[in-house]
């Protein structure tokens, strides 16, 4: 996992390279997934973001985990409630997926300086 934090950059120069050679691919993406949030059906913004908390667990995605994570927060959710999103994911899809999502959650409190959850 550490091997995760430690090539965060790598993500941001492939997004860097992907914009600038594709950019209206990545323009429709963008846009595609600003419609599904806002247009796609009753649900509010929070509860979007840890629903999809929740899948990036379930999949295995630490990036896009820690991208969901950070937007969860910005929405509003509580780290409470992020956990607990994460928490579902156990009985579905398995404990070390669960204690993976934590894992992550955790060290995006520990660089914002909440430790609140450790």
């Amino acid at each position: 996992m550490d091997d995760y934090f430690d090539n965060i950059d790598s993500t941001e120069i492939n997004l860097k390279y992907f914009t600038e050679h594709h950019e209206s691919i990545y323009k429709a993406y963008e846009k595609y997934g600003q419609l599904v949030h806002k247009e796609g059906g009753p649900l509010d913004e929070k509860t979007c973001w840890l629903i999809k908390v929740a899948l990036s667990t379930e999949c295995q995605y630490p990036r896009a985990l820690r991208t969901h994570i950070l937007k969860a927060l910005s929405s509003g959710c509580t780290k409470e409630e992020i956990e607990h999103s994460i928490l579902l994911v156990a009985p579905s899809a398995g404990f070390p997926k669960t204690m993976s999502g934590i894992l992550i959650l955790r060290k995006i409190l520990e660089e914002s300086g909440d430790d609140s959850i450790h």
